[in-house]
């Protein structure tokens, strides 16, 4: 957090000299101080951070590249005249315990091709999906697996 502040000072002012650093340095401390003592993000909370940032990362990769193949998937029920759409309405519950791991399942639901997500009540999931094939397995996709193991990390 503290290099945050200080790359967003340095930044901002446009132009980089030594008392500009060193005013930074002393802006960016005071500050982290602040958000450390008044909002009570620290070293811990930053080290849980820093920890779920390549889990993120992959996970973020795995997202894109489930979007690609519902996007062939949604494209070749369109070109197909002889497929028969059955749109879908799936219910399902989750074990994910963590909110943000529910909007981040809900998100990525919706931002794949051919599903979207209508309503989360507490741990059920309401999906709507273009075709039939599309709603299966949804309660134990590999989007509720990464998240519940994104979830352990502390």
């Amino acid at each position: 957090m503290f290099l945050l502040f200080l790359g967003m000072w340095i930044v901002f002012n446009g132009k980089f000299t030594i008392e500009i650093l060193i005013f930074g340095i002393v802006l960016s401390a005071a500050l982290y101080l602040f958000v450390w003592k008044v909002i009570g993000y620290g070293p811990k909370q930053e080290l849980s951070c820093l920890k779920r940032l390549w889990p993120i990362c992959r996970y973020i990769a795995f997202v894109f590249i489930e979007v690609i193949k519902a996007n062939w998937g949604v494209f070749k029920i369109v070109l197909n005249p002889k497929s028969k759409v059955e749109p879908k309405m799936v219910y399902f519950k989750t074990d994910l315990k963590t909110d943000a791991a529910k909007v981040a399942l809900a998100d990525s639901i919706t931002i794949t091709p051919g599903t979207i997500t209508v309503n989360v009540s507490d741990d059920v999931f309401c999906v709507h999906a273009l075709d039939a094939s599309m709603a299966e397995g949804l309660d134990e996709c590999d989007f509720v697996v990464k998240l519940r193991k994104m979830e352990e990390i502390k």
